[in-house]
């Protein structure tokens, strides 16, 4: 294992040339599909549903949701196995809300969409569950508790992060899965990044514990991913 380091992420660059910011949207979007990205989610997101009691839909609130590939495929997946849920998805940039909203919309899926910024902006706390899958590793160890502590108060049921996690085999994945499945020269550049400024299970979990996630629990996803789930005793 090795030691994390956290590089600058060119998609973090608020600079990015739209152009730019959107081919490597359509990249990732890729790259989820191959990793079956949303079955991370779908599962805990199921098991809760069974013990929804309310009728009114399960409302689930996505943070930084990039191209809100995964939200809308959330959506199709719960509405084909029977589940009743009400997505939000927001994200600081506008750039990936414009998009989102387009994918949305080709796909025919109902979710909504605003822009948000997550550390200066509160966030609603009449969502059932809140999620946020491939940013942890974007932030440094005090503004992930943060933001989890921000996760943990706005829940009414239950947060769900899915991200990667650090190590040798991740890093290899992302270099040769990038260049695979993305034309885009930024995810290419920031696909090894991320596995590189990445946390482990065990980190995962003290940052979580940290911001007072007493009973959360975090398992191992494919491929070199790992679930932290919390849910509201």
């Amino acid at each position: 294992m090795f030691k994390r380091c956290r590089q600058p992420e060119i998609m973090d660059d608020p600079a990015l040339d739209p152009v730019e910011h959107a081919l490597a949207l359509k990249g990732l979007q890729r790259i989820n599909r191959f990793s079956r990205s949303v079955q991370i989610l779908l599962q805990p997101i199921l098991r809760l549903a069974r013990t929804h009691s309310s009728p009114e839909p399960l409302r689930i609130l996505d943070l930084a949701t990039g191209s809100g590939d995964l939200p809308v495929a959330l959506s199709l997946a719960a509405a084909r196995a029977g589940v009743r849920a009400d997505i939000h998805a927001v994200d600081k940039s506008e750039t990936a809300i414009r998009i989102a909203r387009e994918h949305a919309l080709a796909r025919g899926a109902p979710v909504t969409f605003s822009t948000t910024d997550l550390f200066s902006d509160e966030l609603p706390n009449d969502f059932d569950v809140v999620t946020c899958s491939l940013f942890l590793h974007h932030l440094d160890p005090e503004p992930a508790v943060e933001l989890l502590r921000k996760m943990g108060r706005a829940a009414k049921r239950a947060a769900l992060v899915n991200d990667l996690e650090r190590g040798h085999l991740g890093f290899a994945l992302a270099y040769v899965g990038t260049r695979l499945l993305s034309s885009s020269h930024v995810v290419r550049i920031d696909g090894p990044r991320s596995v590189c400024g990445a946390y482990t299970r065990g980190e995962a979990r003290t940052l979580a514990v940290a911001a007072g996630w007493r009973d959360c629990r975090v398992s191992g996803c494919w491929p070199c991913r790992f679930l932290l789930e919390w849910r509201r005793s």
